[in-house]
């Protein structure tokens, strides 16, 4: 099985990760431990290793036939009889030249759609507003805030129920006023946002799930 070995000043142990995301096993050792001890130590864990690999969630193929959520509903991928992209509730028609692209163009378009108003809606209620909206397709955070005023979000989001996308542009327009996660800010995001327990209890047991798809 595939390993990143990754060394650390900080590491004062050998230790093994397996990312929920990605499947991806990192390897993180001391900079004074010698690549073959390392090694060693991840084959001794290989049972360990292949079991949480089991439990991730099985990759998607985005083309013709598969099953995409695209703002929380499932939709399958079905061949459009032109070039538009038509999405209807059950089913998103995309063209049979290159399906994936296709549809991951149009998610990314409809994503910050979403999320500028989203992100206009929640800082016309703090009164402030941002410099930039820009989308990435990050694996460690869904968004995030910067100190000039720019928003980041992950394109990915459009995947997630409304709900989620919303309360995730609230938390990033919060850190507009307060660069931190304080009460005072926790206070703020439900002061534009209203209670933001469930969508983020989503986030930490299914936004994994969003990362599983693969438009390449």
């Amino acid at each position: 099985m595939p390993l990143t070995l990754r060394r650390s000043a900080r590491a004062r142990r050998i230790s093994l990760r397996v990312s929920a995301l990605d499947g991806r096993v990192t390897l993180t050792l001391p900079q004074q431990v010698p690549d073959r001890e390392a090694l060693a130590f991840a084959e001794e864990k290989a049972d360990w290793i292949r079991g949480h690999l089991a439990k991730q969630p099985q990759a998607v193929a985005v083309g013709i036939g598969a099953v995409v959520p695209v703002e929380g509903r499932n939709r399958r991928v079905v061949a459009a009889p032109g070039r538009r992209i038509i999405l209807s509730d059950s089913a998103v028609a995309v063209p049979q030249a290159s399906p994936a692209r296709s549809l991951q163009r149009y998610l990314k378009e409809l994503a910050r759609e979403r999320l500028a108003a989203a992100s206009d809606l929640y800082a016309a209620r703090l009164g402030t507003g941002y410099s930039r909206l820009t989308l990435r397709d990050t694996r460690s955070r869904w968004g995030s805030c910067t100190a000039d005023g720019g928003l980041m979000y992950s394109w990915r989001l459009i995947l997630a129920p409304p709900g989620v996308l919303h309360y995730v542009a609230a938390h990033e327009v919060a850190h507009l006023r307060e660069m931190n996660h304080s009460p005072a800010f926790w206070s703020l995001v439900e002061q534009i946002h209203g209670g933001y327990a469930v969508p983020r209890r989503w986030l930490r047991t299914s936004g994994a799930l969003l990362h599983r798809f693969s438009f390449g």
